[in-house]
């Protein structure tokens, strides 16, 4: 059998955290297995539904390198398939015509509830006559006997008695089709092997396999996989930070890092923590997914991310932090490359907003100091030593870590002075403020003449200090 997966999101928000798993895990069953995924926006809630949320998710999707073999097929634009397959159930007395006023059903279920029973439809309507002119819904007749029993990958053996299960309606008033009627014939026309989706569809289950059924189409197998919970054991919010997975972009993420923090937020292999996609298709497995809910860490989602800045190939690294750059306003055109400033500055760094956010001094023009850096480090004392080291600097006709190491070197002999009393001074003056690299690559990645021009700027900084007493 050619595995043929979905990922079906309804376009009414961003693509959240836990929608990115269901469609990582529904992608990695059909790359698995050699077979077909499929991409279907789910917006028959035209009034939720936007064109924003649609190229949200596509944009999510995208970054993630999620590529789909089909689609995207838009449930609104098969609403005639819908309306064929309603008519036909209605005509094998799969189906029938409900006239039950909202105000019935009100009472119905305030009724039900009174009596500490579960709110369901009575079935009033199931076995009466037309009545012409009057307004209905479309129910589908739910078999009153048996089970649906279904042998889901994640939880096991689920049994589900009918008796539970009441005549949902699959057309509205208006004609048009309801989610679950949808989902089925979707899932049936597109050949849907694997249905792979949160724990809280659990019990939309066995109504879609009983109008399966009743169409005489395939079952598909299913795997219901549990919810995201956030550090402090909650569901998944707002409140936890990031759900959005643009958002993590936008907070310095790799794509490769929340890729393999997703695949391991409720499955594993082993006890490996870093799998590669290629790797995480070899060993991908269904069965292998945990049952528990699982709870988004951070930190360990910066130890990932960490990971991958370190030991990505730096190209793959360096087109992500230009992103980041350009959303600074930073024009990295003129300046070292990329992957020079993801060499120095990877180790000193969770995120890439982070790298561009302490790496400008690359790039622009440093017009002031850090206040409580220069307080520190660029006072009158500073004088002698900054203006040593940038005539040596100036005058020194190779320009690279070990040349700028020596001078340095030599400025503290010259003087008589400890390293500190020049690197600190220096590193204010060419980076603007008290943290950076190693000082002989952060000044051999800045061009000569810009580094001298910098400690030229700091030295007037000195002596207008001085002036104001």
């Amino acid at each position: 059998m050619s595995i043929v997966s979905r990922f079906a999101p309804s376009p009414t928000g961003y693509l959240h955290v836990g929608g990115a798993r269901t469609a990582l895990y529904s992608w990695l069953v059909a790359k698995a297995a050699g077979g077909k995924f499929i991409l279907r926006i789910e917006d028959t809630d035209i009034e939720r539904s936007s064109q924003a949320a649609i190229d949200a998710i596509m944009e999510g999707m995208q970054w993630l390198g999620l590529n789909y073999d089909e689609g995207p097929y838009y449930q609104t634009k098969r609403f005639d398939r819908y309306k064929e397959l309603t008519e036909q159930l209605l005509q094998e007395g799969k189906a029938y015509k409900c006239y039950c006023s909202v105000e019935r059903l009100d009472a119905m279920r305030e009724e039900q509830m009174a009596a500490g029973k579960k709110p369901r439809y009575d079935g009033a309507c199931r076995d009466q006559a037309d009545r012409p002119g009057q307004p209905y819904v479309i129910r589908f007749r739910n078999p009153q006997e048996g089970s649906v029993v279904f042998d889901d990958h994640v939880r096991g053996r689920i049994e589900i008695s009918n008796q539970e299960l009441d005549d949902l309606i699959i057309a509205r008033t208006d004609g048009t089709p309801t989610y679950n009627f949808c989902v089925v014939v979707d899932d049936w026309d597109m050949g849907i092997t694997h249905v792979v989706r949160g724990e809280d569809h659990i019990n939309n289950t066995p109504r879609q396999i009983n109008i399966l059924k009743a169409l005489g189409a395939p079952v598909p197998e299913y795997a219901h996989v549990s919810m995201i919970l956030g550090d402090d054991g909650k569901k998944l919010s707002k409140r936890h930070g990031a759900v959005s997975v643009m958002e993590y972009r936008d907070n310095g993420y790799l794509p490769q890092a929340l890729l393999n923090y997703l695949v391991r937020l409720g499955w594993s292999h082993g006890d490996q923590e870093v799998f590669s996609v290629d790797e995480m298709i070899k060993l991908f497995k269904l069965s292998d997914i945990n049952k528990a809910a699982s709870a988004f860490n951070t930190e360990k989602l910066n130890w990932l991310n960490q990971h991958y800045i370190k030991t990505l190939p730096k190209a793959e690294v360096a087109a992500e932090l230009a992103w980041h750059f350009n959303k600074l306003g930073v024009d990295v055109s003129q300046g070292p490359s990329l992957e020079t400033i993801i060499e120095l500055q990877g180790e000193r760094v969770k995120t890439l907003k982070e790298m561009a956010e302490i790496s400008r001094y690359f790039y622009a023009e440093v017009n002031e100091f850090d206040a409580d850096a220069a307080k520190k480090h660029l006072r009158p004392v500073a004088g002698a030593a900054l203006a040593d080291i940038r005539d040596r600097l100036r005058d020194t006709t190779t320009w690279d870590a070990s040349a700028i190491q020596q001078c340095i070197k030599d400025t503290c002999d010259a003087l008589e002075i400890g390293m500190g009393k020049v690197g600190m001074p220096l590193r204010v003056a060419v980076t603007g403020g008290g943290n950076s690299p190693s000082l002989d690559v952060t000044l051999a990645a800045l061009p000569q003449a810009v580094a001298v021009a910098r400690i030229e700027l700091a030295l007037e900084f000195i002596e207008a200090r001085a002036e104001q007493g």
